[in-house]
């Protein structure tokens, strides 16, 4: 485990990746989503997509301890772990195309499905309707398949529950409980089709402590009052990050 350690601390952009996931965190606990979205660009850069995926699930642990506690009060419990439990056989099956796909493809993919989240956030496209059971589990369906093959558990979760009717508090906390839950069963999983390897488990226990200051820091600084502030900032820091992650930077 020692040499596995060595081998950690030298990998290349290692600082650059730990900066990133305290960012990431920070997004995570302050608008209750968006940490994928800011490490998975620049972990991209330095590391293979499965490893980075692999690495900063393992990371977001600390948000189980973080931020998920205060978040799951302010849930709707029922509807929360019925999208949970949807979206682990998705996860599976992504994780599976994750598995054969081209890397570069999947960088692409990466920054591609970030962006378009974006701009769909920004612009703010709304629905009216009240979800029923049905479109909660299309949506985790869909969710799970694009978290397991790029790493981004959260942009079709992000759309569909920031373009909905719930206030900003309700919207966050749901997001962030999803998120978090999911990424924990999602370990197993990854443990299963031997993607959480030897390389990775070393990376994200290094990560850990970043991101789980990260989210305190966030946390601290959330009020739900200040919707368009706490929109604005992690929307600029994701855009900043998608840019920093293009392959053509290579």
């Amino acid at each position: 485990m020692s040499d596995a350690f060595a081998q950690a601390l030298a990998v290349p952009g290692l600082w650059v990746m730990l900066v990133t996931c305290f960012v990431a965190g920070l997004v995570y606990g302050f608008a209750g989503f968006g940490s994928a979205l800011v490490f998975m660009p620049v972990g991209a850069i330095f590391l293979p997509v499965q490893t980075s995926i692999a690495a900063f699930s393992l990371c977001s642990l600390a948000s189980v301890f973080t931020v998920l506690p205060r978040a799951v009060t302010e849930v709707n419990r029922r509807n929360t772990v019925l999208m949970v439990g949807a979206a682990l056989p998705a996860v599976a099956v992504g994780l599976w195309v994750l598995k054969q796909a081209d890397m570069t493809l999947l960088r692409w993919t990466v920054v591609s499905v970030a962006t378009v989240t974006l701009a769909a956030l920004v612009t703010g496209w709304r629905y009216r309707a009240e979800p029923g059971p049905g479109m909660r589990i299309a949506v985790a369906g869909a969710t799970g398949f694009v978290g397991g093959a790029t790493g981004l558990l959260g942009p079709v979760l992000i759309l569909f529950q920031l373009a909905g009717q719930d206030t900003v508090a309700r919207s966050r906390a749901t997001i962030l409980v999803f998120l978090t839950l999911t990424t924990v069963l999602l370990l197993p999983l990854m443990a299963l089709q031997g993607l959480l390897t030897a390389a990775a488990i070393p990376l994200g226990l290094l990560m850990l402590l970043p991101y789980g200051l990260g989210t305190k820091v966030g946390q601290a600084l959330f009020r739900p009052a200040r919707e368009e502030g706490y929109r604005v900032v992690a929307y600029l820091i994701i855009a900043t990050a998608i840019v920093l992650g293009l392959p053509v930077w290579d």
